[in-house]
């Protein structure tokens, strides 16, 4: 149960980075070396481990990360475990196969400096070993904006933003304990989910710079089948269809 404190406002900001991970040996390592490149430095960095079975956890303790070991897997539960432990003011949560910008902690503070906004997020650039995945990538910048306007209006003329795993989603930890986290229940959607929370305390921004994610899913399905995916999940999602239902269509690709 995650317990509730009081709102501040006051910075600077500590920023406390979680990264979940199942099996993410393939690119963990990178990640961390982004990260270790931050300047200021983050507050504390968590890796939330769903029981990995390859080198995900020795690339994590090699590179002194502290690494909480869940005994079930699924991002919702891994992502609280890791914000019932962080102590930062702000929680950024991190997709094992995304490379944030040096000065992530800067643009984090310079956002909360408005007091208006309880969370953010950054612009995905997807990318490969051999391309840039240019129109994927421009259809989930404006997804960002257009899936709000089309299936909640109201909500979207107050500040809210759907962001999505690959954007780096960063908020207040105050605000995230108010609104109860992360829904546990949710096997995909749990970032746009938890955007619904966070606009009843405040708006939602989208940081005009950019972080470098994976296209590895792209890569496997192809550019057709993956735009499809994406925009019929999305549209199912915005009308109401269960998460459960959804999930199928969206399998893991490591």
């Amino acid at each position: 149960m995650i317990k509730a404190e009081p709102i501040d406002f006051a910075l600077p900001m500590r920023v406390s980075v979680i990264i979940p991970t199942l099996n993410e040996s393939a690119c963990l390592e990178q990640t961390l070396r982004h990260l270790e490149l931050l300047d200021p430095p983050a507050w504390e960095i968590f890796v939330v481990d769903g029981g990995s079975q390859d080198g995900t956890i020795a690339i994590a303790e090699a590179a002194g990360i502290a690494v909480i070991r869940c005994l079930t897997s699924g991002r919702s539960i891994q992502m609280n475990h890791g914000a019932e432990a962080a102590t930062g003011d702000a929680l950024c949560f991190v997709h094992a196969d995304t490379l944030v910008p040096a000065d992530l902690v800067t643009l984090i503070d310079e956002t909360f400096a408005q007091p208006e906004i309880v969370g953010g997020g950054f612009v995905s650039l997807m990318t490969g070993k051999t391309q840039t995945r240019w129109l994927t990538s421009l259809h989930n910048y404006l997804k960002t904006y257009y899936a709000p306007l089309l299936f909640r209006p109201h909500l979207f003329f107050k500040g809210l933003r759907l962001l999505f795993g690959d954007q780096a989603m960063f908020c207040r930890r105050s605000v995230f304990e108010r609104c109860g986290g992360f829904d546990t229940a949710l096997p995909i959607m749990e970032e746009a989910d938890l955007c619904l929370k966070l606009v009843r305390y405040g708006q939602i921004c989208l940081v005009d710079r950019v972080v470098f994610s994976s296209d590895r899913r792209v890569a496997k399905w192809g550019f057709l089948k993956a735009n499809w995916v994406y925009f019929y999940i999305g549209f199912l999602w915005g009308i109401g269809v269960s998460a459960d239902y959804l999930k199928q269509f969206y399998e893991d690709v490591r």
